[in-house]
């Protein structure tokens, strides 16, 4: 059966604060009332240098207990099919993930790491920080654009397929550091990470220069989820069986793509859902500064053109539950300058990226919303479609802020879908602004 798409005029309602009195009409997908919708955060590793966002960020700004899971972002793949750490120059940075010793000022907990202790860095910060929040899961990240290279390979055998399962497990799972000085060893990292979310981009497409992709890349990740789900099915078991704790259900999710094209080339959903716990639904880079023309990255809605609703009724209609599908949405901004043509900027011809913080054409939300209050740019809206972005005469940002967020989770409410998901953590303002405003809509209850 087709899925029904929510009217717009009904998620502009939602979007106004009437949730609580709007009935779910007839072919829409209503949760549960006490449905605990996901609320998935990258943290990125390298954050933690230009930006300096540390995990204790995440406690100061109230945004750990706005989150359901937080997503570590990457484990890398070796050219040999394997999970893999080390402090190799844009491949691995076991010191910033378990080495790098944190002061006291800057611990979740308040207490400096010793010279002696086998996990320090973002690991053992994430585990304070899941201390202090008992719910909290942490998944480990495996791939994104940059180290997605080698798992076309990984993938492609029983064999392979086998070996690096078993290497992510025995590294992230089991903990198996290799050792750094002090740091590292077995089991340093036991029981930080409950998970695992395959960010393979893409399964048959291409990805980054690079990146290996395959026809039989299909079949081949329908048997890569099926082999993780099984591995760490069976750990669990083996632990519960030795009394080494409470029965787990170790999560297994991943980063799916918005274009119906990469979907079909690259994904048997109705199979792969079977094994999956959820997934995270590319919902932003819809457009972006690689092109030369203005348009929306992040649209909730748009005629003939990706946007989310798009994305989630194309997964639908292949066989994905509602419930599994968590909607990502942005906490940067896509930019154009020597933007041209008058108007309000939108799908107009540009020159090139906009100059940003850390890379032209790309700048975090916190930026974002400094310009929007210097006066220097017009906020304008899309509020049929779900959108905004600001434009100053030259130069075009298309992002979410608050209002657009609380739209999008309206959107998850009445869709009845599994949450949302924001890339990245570290580009929320230092109150959390973002967070809290879907968390408004998306909170426990």
């Amino acid at each position: 059966m087709r899925p029904r798409t929510l009217s717009r005029l009904t998620i502009a309602a939602v979007s106004l604060g009437l949730m609580a009195t709007l009935a779910p009409s007839a072919g829409a997908h209503p949760g549960p009332a006490k449905t605990e919708y996901k609320r998935v955060g990258y943290f990125t590793q390298w954050g933690v240098y230009g930006r300096n966002f540390q995990v204790k960020d995440l406690e100061t700004s109230g945004t750990a207990a706005k989150l359901s899971h937080i997503n570590y972002a990457f484990g890398n793949v070796s050219p040999e099919g394997k999970c893999f750490t080390g402090n190799i120059p844009g491949e691995a940075d076991a010191w910033a993930d378990y080495v790098r010793p944190i002061d006291a000022a800057g611990s979740v907990d308040g207490v400096a790491d010793t010279a002696d202790q086998p996990l320090a860095g973002n690991f053992n910060q994430l585990r304070e920080l899941k201390a202090k929040h008992p719910d909290l899961k942490v998944m480990i990240s495996l791939g994104g654009w940059s180290w997605s290279t080698h798992f076309s390979d990984a993938a492609r055998t029983p064999a392979s397929r086998k070996a690096f399962v078993s290497s992510c497990i025995d590294l992230y799972i089991k903990g198996n550091l290799p050792t750094d000085g002090a740091r590292g060893g077995a089991g340093a990292a036991a029981g930080l990470f409950d998970g695992i979310d395959l960010d393979w981009e893409w399964p048959a497409s291409a990805g980054d220069v690079d990146t290996v992709f395959r026809p039989e890349d299909k079949q081949n990740f329908t048997a890569l989820v099926r082999e993780f789900r099984t591995q760490l099915d069976a750990y669990a078991k083996s632990r519960q069986r030795s009394g080494e704790g409470r029965p787990k259900h170790y999560e297994l999710t991943a980063f799916v793509p918005t274009a119906p094209a990469k979907i079909d080339a690259g994904f048997e959903v109705r199979k792969i859902m079977r094994d999956l716990d959820f997934v995270n639904l590319q919902g932003y880079d819809f457009h972006g500064s690689w092109e030369s023309t203005t348009a929306q990255q992040s649209a909730l809605f748009a005629k003939n053109d990706f946007s989310v609703d798009q994305t989630v009724n194309d997964w639908l209609r292949r066989g994905a539950p509602a419930r599994k599908l968590v909607v990502g949405m942005p906490f940067y901004g896509q930019g154009w300058t020597g933007v041209t043509g008058g108007g309000n900027g939108l799908g107009r011809p540009a020159t090139g990226p906009a100059p940003a913080t850390w890379a032209n054409g790309y700048e975090d939300y916190k930026a974002l919303r400094k310009l929007a209050d210097s006066g220097a740019y017009t906020l304008h809206r899309d509020r049929r479609n779900g959108h905004a972005w600001l434009f100053d005469g030259t130069t075009l940002w298309t992002y979410d802020d608050p209002q657009v967020l609380r739209t999008k989770s309206a959107y998850v409410r009445a869709r009845g879908l599994g949450g949302a998901m924001f890339w990245s953590l570290d580009g929320d303002t230092a109150d959390g602004e973002l967070i809290t405003a879907v968390d408004g809509v998306l909170g426990r209850r």
